[in-house]
This record gives structure tokens, sequence and C-alpha cells, in this order.
């Protein structure tokens, strides 16, 4: 394979990466945006996502039912978790970062126990593959981007055109006009903890064909959401979304001409001294 054609790969795979991965840190993004709470456990919803994909693929043999029934099972375990476990706490920061912590814990070995350990593969449900620029480049990769980038907008839509997301930015602007306005606090919470989780499954769910099933792939991705996050501007979606896209396509690249774990240990380095030098993000703090 020609340079070109591996540039070509390593950009389009950053593509893909880089809208996945915005997927899991914008839900992360609007929790700690909202609830401002660091959520530890934010991986493992993710690994949950994908995890239970693989048993209901297994059961029904149908993508479209795992793409259905997997998040929005780990939404309302999110949801639980947010009213059982965090609302009592929430004012303790310290306290949450160990809950969520323990969290983490808990559905990974829970993870373990039922699923086990090693990677297992998940079928694409879209075959086949497109020609681009000399390459041939698989089809379901490109669909995932797609439907990525519709669940972007759809998000965005539901932040500026609905009530619930008018009421999501009102509790994140001003908390305290907000609930003198009467808009219920508590439901926004619960909500935005469920929606969060929601799409960090969804995001489990989308990649398992791709890269397989862990319990642990979690972890992997736990560090990435939240660089990405604070790179982007806490509270700030098109600061997520560009700063998923900039940190995949770095990594990908960097794997043509070094190896993936220093590519991975470079991009962020380089994430890292961009947070140093601007510690307010691309965009400033703002659900927008």
């Amino acid at each position: 394979m020609t340079l070109v054609e591996q540039l070509t790969v390593a950009i389009l795979n950053g593509i893909t990466w880089g809208l996945i991965i915005a997927l899991i840190a914008l839900g992360l993004n609007l929790i700690f945006g909202l609830l401002e709470i660091v959520n530890l456990a934010h991986g493992s919803l993710y690994m949950l996502g994908a995890v239970g994909g693989w048993f209901v693929i297994g059961a029904t043999d149908s993508f479209l039912a795992a793409l259905l029934v997997a998040p929005l099972a780990v939404g309302v375990i999110g949801m639980a978790v947010e009213r059982v476990v965090l609302r009592p706490i929430e004012e303790d920061i310290s306290i949450t970062l160990i809950a969520t912590f323990a969290l983490l814990l808990i559905f990974d070995h829970l993870s373990l126990m039922v699923f086990g350990p090693g990677t297992r593969p998940t079928s694409a449900p879209i075959t086949g593959t497109v020609s681009f620029a000399g390459v041939s480049y698989p089809l379901y990769r490109i669909a995932v981007a797609l439907f990525a980038i519709v669940l972007m907008v759809a998000l965005y839509l539901f932040l500026f055109r609905t009530r619930y997301g008018m009421w999501m930015r009102g509790v994140r602007q001003d908390l305290e006009t907000a609930s003198a306005l009467g808009i219920p606090r508590s439901k926004v919470y619960i909500f935005t903890f469920g929606l969060g989780s929601f799409l960090a499954a969804l995001a489990g769910v989308l990649l398992s064909p791709i890269v397989g099933v862990n319990h642990l792939m979690g972890l992997d991705i736990l560090a990435v959401a939240f660089i990405v996050v604070i790179v982007g501007g806490l509270g700030s979606l098109k600061g997520v979304l560009v700063a998923s896209l900039v940190y995949a396509l770095l990594e990908n690249v960097g794997t043509i001409f070094i190896a993936p774990v220093e590519s991975r240990a470079l991009t962020l380095s380089v994430m890292i001294a961009f947070v140093l030098l601007r510690p307010e993000g691309i965009f400033e703090e703002g659900v927008a």
C-alpha cells in the first residue's frame, strides 16, 4: 500500500473513530457540565452497551434490536445510578469520585462474571466495501460515521428545539433562576444522566463490530473521553466534536509513521499541551 493510500485509510478511520469518541464524550460532557459530577464509570457504561448488544444479538440475531435495546437498558441503569447512588451525595465532589470509581469496578466485575474474559467479535450488519481514492473501505464504517452525524444533529435539535433541552440549558446556565421559573431540577438531572449513559452505550454497540467486545474496553476509552471534554471546553458540544476529530486524526495518521502505542502517547501529549496553553478549551464554557 502506498503512502497516499495509507493516509487515505488513516484519515477515514480517524473521522469514523473521532465521531464515535464524540458520542461518548458528549454524554460525559452533558453529565459533567450539568451535574458537575466527574463520572469515572462512564467508560463502563460504554462497555455495558457493547456487552449488552452482544447478548441481544446472540438472542435475536438482530443488530437493530441490539442498537435499540442495549442503549435504552443502559440509559435506565444510568438513571437509577443518578437517583439512588449519586443524588444523596451530589454536593460532595470527593465522595462522588469514590462512588463512580466503585461503580466502575462493580460494572467491570459483573461483566467479567457474566461475559467472561477475552475479546469476542460481533458481526457487522452491513458488509462490503466502497472504493475511495484508490482504496477499498468497509461500508459499515462509513455507515457508522453517517449515523453518528445524524445522532449529533438530533442531539443539537433536542437541546435547542425542545422543552427538555431548554430546561437542561437553563439549569446549566443559572440554577436559581431556572428553579424560580418552575423547571424541575431533579427530573432534568436524572434525564441528563440517563441521556449521557444512553449515548455511551450506543457508541459501544456501534463500535463493537470494529473493535470487538471486552469487559475492560471501557477503561481504554475513559481517559480519551475526559481529555476530549477538557480540550473541547466544558459544556461545549461543538468543542467536543472538534477535539474528538482532531484527536482521532492525529492518532490514526501517527500510526503510519510510529507504533500505535507511541502514536497514542504523542497525541495525548499534544492534547495536554493544548490544555496547558488554553485551559478554557477550544470554545468557551457553555452548552452550545
